[in-house]
């Protein structure tokens, strides 16, 4: 008997994660409300309550599975640092959707300061673990001087191309960002 409340517990889980995450990915963490996701689960609003104490509870949880989403893709990339970086800004246009949606943890910045410590850290660690992974590719490449520097640079990068593509709802607006950092970094076509 538990174990279809317990399927049925997470597939509602995670539609409503999956919700969530579509939700502020294109109106912004500000922009959604728990009536909104529940509208769009079929659910009613207090059954979100189950799931989640709080809407910062479950936009904490949409960064922690973004940040587990990037782990898995990086655990995934192989060959030369080039291809990597490539793969990354790749990986930021086509995975996150340029011109129409924009990275989770872009879409909480804007109301920094109306959230909690726990919201904030969850983002923290998004940037952290992409800046990490962009420093060790770089670390590959004996042209780069300051790869910490550069890594932070590319996530800043990649995080304003994602804005400003958005802002237009033009993926080319991305591609246009972020090629001189192609250039610089001698990023093959």
């Amino acid at each position: 008997m538990s174990a279809p409340t317990l399927t049925a517990e997470v597939t509602t889980r995670s539609h409503i994660l999956q919700v969530a995450r579509e939700l502020m990915q294109t109106r912004s963490y500000l922009g959604f409300s728990f009536q909104d996701i529940a509208e769009r689960v079929g659910i009613r609003k207090a059954s979100l309550y189950h799931h989640f104490p709080s809407k910062e509870s479950l936009g904490v949880a949409v960064l922690v599975e973004a940040t587990q989403r990037f782990r898995d893709w990086a655990g995934t990339r192989e060959g030369p640092p080039e291809r990597q970086l490539r793969s990354y800004f790749k990986m930021l246009r086509n995975g996150l959707g340029a011109g129409s949606r924009v990275c989770p943890a872009g879409s909480v910045v804007p109301g920094w300061d109306c959230m909690n410590e726990e919201m904030r850290e969850a983002v923290r660690q998004l940037r952290a673990g992409q800046v990490q992974w962009l420093t060790g590719v770089l670390r590959q490449m004996p042209r780069v001087a300051s790869p910490e520097s550069i890594a932070a640079h590319v996530f800043a990068l990649g995080q304003g191309a994602l804005l400003a593509a958005r802002a237009t709802g033009q993926a080319s607006d991305f591609d246009q960002a972020v090629a001189p950092a192609f250039a610089l970094l001698g990023l093959p076509d």
